[in-house]
């Protein structure tokens, strides 16, 4: 199985409000730049856009390490919270819905294709590939502010 590092960021402007995101898949010491956005969004919606793009990429199985600044994206998935959300009918502990469920359930598809772990690492902190998607993702947002 190949082993791939996927490095995500999501930006909002306004939240809601217009958006980007951005994956960079990195794989035997290529790189491919993925982004893209929407006018009007959330911060969390991207930061999972950004994830599940970075996944839908991959044309085989991957062991994949994927490397995000969201901790709801991470936490969701390494704490246990999306597990229990499936068993209880996307239903959270406090009783409400699942905010951003089509989303969760693309990414569970792809979660079961793919191996994959989540790491989280500070966002705005100098970590070159953190810094490079959050710049994508921030252009990609802010051609919805020009084209206002």
């Amino acid at each position: 199985m190949k082993k791939v590092n996927i490095y995500t960021d999501g930006a909002c402007s306004g939240n809601p409000g217009p958006g980007g995101w951005a994956a960079v898949l990195e794989f035997n010491g290529r790189e491919l730049e993925l982004s893209g956005g929407e006018e009007n969004t959330t911060n969390n919606r991207m930061e999972l856009t950004a994830a599940i793009m970075g996944l839908e990429a991959l044309k085989e199985e991957c062991e994949v390490t994927l490397y995000s600044d969201s901790q709801y994206l991470v936490n969701a998935v390494e704490k246990g919270w999306l597990k229990s959300w499936i068993a209880k009918g996307w239903i959270k502990s406090d009783r409400k819905p699942v905010i951003n469920d089509d989303l969760w359930k693309r990414l569970v598809l792809l979660l079961e294709r793919h191996k994959v772990a989540f790491v989280w690492v500070r966002g705005h902190n100098g970590h070159a590939y953190n810094e490079r998607c959050d710049a994508l993702a921030v252009s990609e947002s802010e051609k919805f502010i020009k084209n206002r």
